[in-house]
């Protein structure tokens, strides 16, 4: 299974996200990108392309104590960026050094799992918001993000998210996210997964 570790911003913040978001797609060329849902933002951490399901056991303990051992911060959303004409993201101000920190966490708690994973590379927190196919320039997007400044929230909780790959075929179908596991930061009581 596709599995990845995130942080996900809350209602409130993604709302104000939303309404930065809905102008750019007023902008030349947006019908091109493919645009992330509002319900699918979040901060990946970590991410696990196969995971066997043998595996999972371990790695939800070695997540639970990363989770255990990083205490609360704050984090706001503040302007954007593009990687290039593949993706546009919205960026992130405050406790970023504790958002890094917290994903070189859930990398290493993979790894001890012994999942396979990518060769480390400098974390560079975005929370992507469409993609491009090649071609769409992203400057202007990143331009018309640039003043934005969300209202700063705690991240609380780490969560452990499944990633299902569509199977119709049906053009501009979206992979479905299923949260699998949340563990609260600082050591508080474990929360219900998406199961209850």
């Amino acid at each position: 299974m596709r599995l990845f570790a995130a942080v996900r911003p809350p209602d409130a913040v993604t709302s104000e996200l939303a309404a930065v978001t809905a102008a750019l797609r007023d902008l030349p060329g947006s019908g091109a990108l493919r645009w992330a849902t509002r319900d699918s933002w979040h901060f990946t951490l970590a991410f696990m392309a196969e995971v066997p399901p043998e595996t999972l056991p371990d790695l939800t303990a070695r997540l639970a104590r990363a989770a255990h051992r990083t205490p609360p911060f704050t984090l706001a959303l503040r302007g954007g960026g593009h990687f290039g004409d593949r993706v546009l993201w919205a960026g992130v101000t405050g406790e970023a050094a504790a958002l890094r920190h917290l994903a070189g966490r859930a990398d290493a708690a993979a790894r001890k799992a012994g999942i396979a994973m990518e060769e480390p590379r400098h974390y560079r927190p975005h929370l992507t918001l469409a993609r491009g196919h090649g071609g769409t320039d992203l400057r202007p997007y990143a331009e018309a993000l640039a003043p934005f400044e969300g209202t700063p929230w705690t991240v609380a909780e780490l969560i452990l998210v499944r990633s299902v790959l569509p199977k119709s075929g049906v053009p501009g179908e979206r992979p479905r996210h299923e949260t699998v596991g949340r563990w609260p930061l600082g050591g508080g009581a474990r929360l219900p997964d998406a199961a209850g």
